[in-house]
């Protein structure tokens, strides 16, 4: 059985490493930047509580926002600091420790973004 390849150069002496899809510097990259381009969510902040996975403990999550890594590393230390528990901040999604959802929903609509609970 043959494995799929996107094949080609990875490293040049010249320009260093190379993107695989579509061979250009990674520098200069062109799929990479559409990817990177506009950050996924409408701007509405859908805030639930799940326990699924986590070994029956319950974790507020918040989804949906607009915004870069940065400024959701940032928002996400502050939603824990207004909690006092802690958190992290995985693939656009903040996930803060315990079950804080009328208290997320608070400190997101004080600090101006759109926020709707979801779920149970």
């Amino acid at each position: 059985m043959k494995r799929p390849t996107t094949g080609g150069l990875v490293y040049s002496t010249e320009s260093g490493r190379m993107c695989p899809q579509c061979r250009q510097p990674l520098a200069q990259c062109q799929c990479q930047a559409a990817a990177r381009g506009a950050p996924a969510g409408d701007g509405v902040a859908r805030v639930s509580r799940e326990t699924k996975g986590r070994g029956g403990k319950s974790v507020t999550v918040v989804r949906g926002l607009a915004l870069d890594p940065m400024a959701l590393a940032v928002l996400g230390k502050q939603l824990r600091t207004a909690c006092g528990s802690g958190g992290t901040v995985k693939d656009g999604v903040i996930e803060v420790q315990g079950d804080h959802c009328a208290r997320i929903i608070e400190v997101l609509t004080t600090s101006g973004h759109r926020a709707k609970r979801a779920g149970g």
